[in-house]
């Protein structure tokens, strides 16, 4: 299920990690939690993003236009991102001091010991980052999330997004309503609504941006199948919970009619844990059958399924 990149920036993180399950019993090759702990930290160390230079990202930032609203929303996003590089780096620093005995072991930094030797997120990270079902899955995802906007500062914009990968997935359509509206003279952000077409696209095999609105990827689909070749929802193949989307092409247009009562309005989670606070907006698929067909099966489009 995972993308190839996603297996191999990590898979010494998960190796590592995997190693770092907890200890059934004593005896264990005799090393402590503290040496187990030590040795990850190490390893995470080495992996960890370098703070962005503030200067940088700022001359970067006025060479792509730096009011435009997806700059503004990738200047949030990146201050995000560094905040939780931050933290990760002071608490790994700190352990290793504290447990080479050098600064006192906190309540705190014990609590982040016990978390990580148990594959847990120390809860200081969780509070400026994201959920994720372990410590391994949840580094893989800090070092993604990095990648992509990096590769956003230094190359300009992608061709495709990675909408899991931002704090923010909300403001990017938004900040994406915004760019559209203010293109076209007359067009009031009120009457400007979010289209979709669902492509036959893989992300390899887009080299170009839209010319208008957004190519996003890596989404999954709950409930149903999907017909690659007309873009309509299906019934769920046997046994498979959850299905990857093709990139899906947003874009806007300006128009006061309702919705198309035959589409069934999608709605996109973060998680698979369908709450308020994890509702990103929603896709329209075009479906044979009634869409409250869909409603009645919870047919949910999903950031991340972990």
């Amino acid at each position: 299920m995972f993308h190839r990149y996603q297996i191999n920036t990590a898979k010494g993180i998960l190796d590592t990690i995997l190693n770092v399950q907890p200890k059934e019993g004593g005896g264990g090759g005799g090393e402590t939690r503290e040496s187990v702990v030590y040795r990850l930290a190490d390893d995470m160390l080495e992996k960890l993003p370098k703070e962005y230079n503030s200067f940088e990202v700022k001359e970067a930032l006025q060479r792509m236009g730096a009011l435009l609203p997806m700059n503004i929303f990738l200047r949030q996003e990146i201050d995000r991102i560094q905040r939780v590089i931050k933290v990760v780096h002071s608490t790994l620093c700190d352990l290793k001091l504290a447990i080479d005995g050098t600064i006192v072991m906190s309540q705190g930094l014990r609590a982040s010991l016990d978390a990580m030797y148990d594959a847990r997120i120390p809860e200081c990270w969780l509070k400026v980052s994201w959920e994720s079902a372990t410590l391994g899955f949840w580094y893989t995802e800090l070092l993604e999330r990095d990648a992509q906007f990096r590769h956003w500062v230094t190359n300009g914009r992608p061709n495709v997004f990675w909408m899991t990968g931002f704090f923010n997935p909300q403001g990017f359509l938004t900040a994406m309503r915004q760019e559209v509206t203010r293109a076209h003279k007359g067009w009031a952000l009120d009457s400007v609504v979010l289209q979709n077409l669902i492509t036959r696209h893989n992300k390899e095999d887009l080299t170009d941006s839209p010319p208008e609105g957004v190519y996003v990827h890596g989404l999954f689909l709950e409930g149903a199948s999907l017909d690659r070749r007309t873009g309509k929802l299906l019934e769920s193949k046997p046994k498979v919970l959850y299905e990857q989307m093709p990139v899906i092409y947003i874009y806007a247009i300006n128009t006061t009619a309702g919705k198309d009562p035959r589409l069934y309005e999608c709605p996109i989670y973060r998680k698979p844990q369908r709450t308020d606070q994890k509702y990103v907006g929603s896709i329209d698929f075009e479906t044979e059958n009634n869409p409250r067909h869909w409603t009645l099966r919870g047919v949910a489009l999903l950031c991340d399924i972990k």
